[in-house]
């Protein structure tokens, strides 16, 4: 692949090379794909025991002034001055007609001081957003040079506890800094219990050999993130949701708070309480082939006449469910569970049911 030489290498690079990764390239980095466990082994793994991800491609952005607040509140539709202290919350930034530019989790560290993870296929544009918003607010904007590691399974909290790391304590979608240049969060991309932790690369390389040191614990590439997440239920920003989708569509306005509705305040106010007034013409759904066959996204769907109505956004096989798995989008009528439709695959029909998301139980840490 000729543009290949352009991709950034992560800061661990030298440590994927050395754990035998395969790797390929996503959003303009060298990232691994598979270990040489396997996709399916280290998906089972997380689900299991405890994966870790090194998620360096992702863009953290502190956020802090005495406007902070205030510019959250209006570049996010996001009430961030109403955040307790530690707590995380999902949100986008959305453009003018309610588009999903990006999807974020802002954490508020103290009263004017907060975290914004952010996409790594989005990360410039989100940070020339950011500061092009941000002019008219008083408030610093940094991003940040972090390595950034996600470990994720029902056994992460032991591993982090075991390996002395502070912040095991935290409740679901919370977050602190619990070293300098330190960030840490409940929360991740897996659907079950884990943390994401971003800290400088030295520091970073000490925190690696002591989790690996854990028998519990493997590095678990992107393919297997990609089965994870999709299982999970959760978008992928460039796929599920992009600028022409708006939260209504993706049924993703729970993240919208009424109070945050009401006052409007933020860009694309208008426009996403258009679309809510009016309901979604089309919605997410799970999708589940009624063979072993997977579909892939931009799949096109169709009904028993042969007519779209609709299209597959993320698909492929599901480890943990055990059959093939996908998500995209259908007419409102073709909405509900049980709903049979067809995807159109390189000439062949293949039938799918509209299926329930998640196709696996969360497990966050709620307690």
């Amino acid at each position: 692949m000729g543009a290949e030489k352009n991709l950034k290498s992560l800061p661990l690079d030298d440590l994927h090379k050395a754990a035998g990764a395969r790797f390929g390239g996503f959003a303009g980095w060298s990232m691994p794909i598979t270990y040489p466990l396997g996709v399916m082994k280290e998906h089972l793994h997380t689900r299991e025991k405890a994966g870790l991800f090194d998620i360096s491609h992702m863009q953290l952005f502190d956020v802090a002034g005495p406007e902070a607040a205030a510019l959250l509140s209006h570049v996010c539709p996001l009430g961030a001055d109403t955040l307790e202290t530690g707590q995380s919350k999902y949100t986008f930034f959305l453009n003018e007609q309610a588009g999903i530019l990006d999807d974020l989790i802002v954490t508020r560290l103290s009263e004017d001081h907060f975290m914004v993870v952010a996409n790594a296929g989005n990360a410039a544009a989100d940070e020339a957003h950011l500061r092009d918003v941000g002019k008219g607010f008083d408030c610093k904007i940094d991003a940040l040079d972090r390595v950034f590691l996600a470990i994720q399974g029902p056994q992460a909290v032991d591993v982090l506890r075991v390996a002395g790391v502070p912040g095991t304590e935290l409740a679901f979608m919370h977050g602190f800094e619990p070293k300098p240049r330190w960030f840490m969060s409940r929360s991740g991309y897996t659907g079950e219990d884990g943390f994401e932790i971003g800290l400088p690369a030295n520091e970073a390389r000490e925190l690696v050999t002591a989790l690996l040191a854990d028998e519990r614990v493997a590095w678990v590439g992107l393919a297997a993130r990609d089965s994870l997440r999709l299982e999970a239920g959760l978008c992928l920003h460039g796929q599920d949701i992009t600028p022409e989708i708006d939260p209504v569509d993706a049924g993703l306005t729970w993240a919208i708070t009424k109070p945050v509705r009401e006052k409007a305040g933020f860009i694309g106010a208008k426009a996403l309480l258009d679309k809510i007034t009016k309901g979604a013409a089309r919605k997410r759904v799970g999708l589940k082939p009624d063979s072993r066959q997977p579909v892939r996204s931009e799949s096109i769907l169709v009904d028993i006449h042969g007519n779209a109505v609709g299209v597959v956004t993320s698909g492929g096989f599901g480890p943990s469910a055990g059959f093939p798995v996908a998500m995209g989008y259908v007419g409102k009528d073709f909405a509900p569970i049980g709903t049979q439709v067809f995807a159109e695959v390189r000439g062949n029909r293949i039938a799918l049911h509209v299926h329930s998301l998640p196709f696996i139980p969360h497990r966050y840490h709620k307690g």
